[in-house]
């Protein structure tokens, strides 16, 4: 039986328009892979336990398991947040990628709730990103897992 296409087979539209709705003001979590924790410690300049101290906390996940994201502001502003994104150039996958990310993807509906939820201005419209190019975004982001612990150790 064949599998039917995705909802975005045909494309979907997004230019981001640099507003950061998708950076401040609501709680949410910013997880972390090996390359983006590397890329910031060397844009920061410290060793990686220093970062990890400093900048982020470990979210529990539903087997036990937790999983590394970057702190917040009282505010909800992303800690990196400074009148802009501080560290634009070495931000995160989940940065970099969104807003095509797994569970914004799975219907229409969950891309349009998702738009009107966090109040983007850029999604719907803009450039046409074609399936293959959200697909490519997806595998990158399955290939490369979230740091996570079960105990005292980061498994890396």
């Amino acid at each position: 039986m064949p599998v039917p296409a995705p909802f975005y087979a045909q494309g979907l539209r997004f230019s981001c328009t640099r507003c950061s709705e998708c950076c401040r003001l609501d709680p949410g979590f910013v997880f972390l892979r090996r390359k983006d924790a590397e890329a910031l410690v060397s844009a920061l300049k410290m060793d990686y336990s220093e970062f990890i101290e400093g900048y982020c906390r470990w979210v529990p996940n539903v087997d036990g398991v937790e999983q590394l994201s970057l702190q917040e502001k009282a505010n909800y502003d992303c800690i990196f947040w400074k009148n802009g994104c501080s560290v634009y150039e070495a931000r995160p996958l989940q940065c970099r990628t969104f807003p095509f990310w797994l569970s914004m993807l799975e219907s229409s509906q969950s891309w349009t709730a998702a738009s009107e939820t966090m109040g983007c201005p850029g999604m719907g419209k803009g450039e046409l990103h074609p399936m293959e190019e959200i697909e490519a975004i997806l595998a990158r982001q399955h290939a490369e897992p979230v740091i996570t612990r079960e105990g005292p150790e980061i498994s890396r």
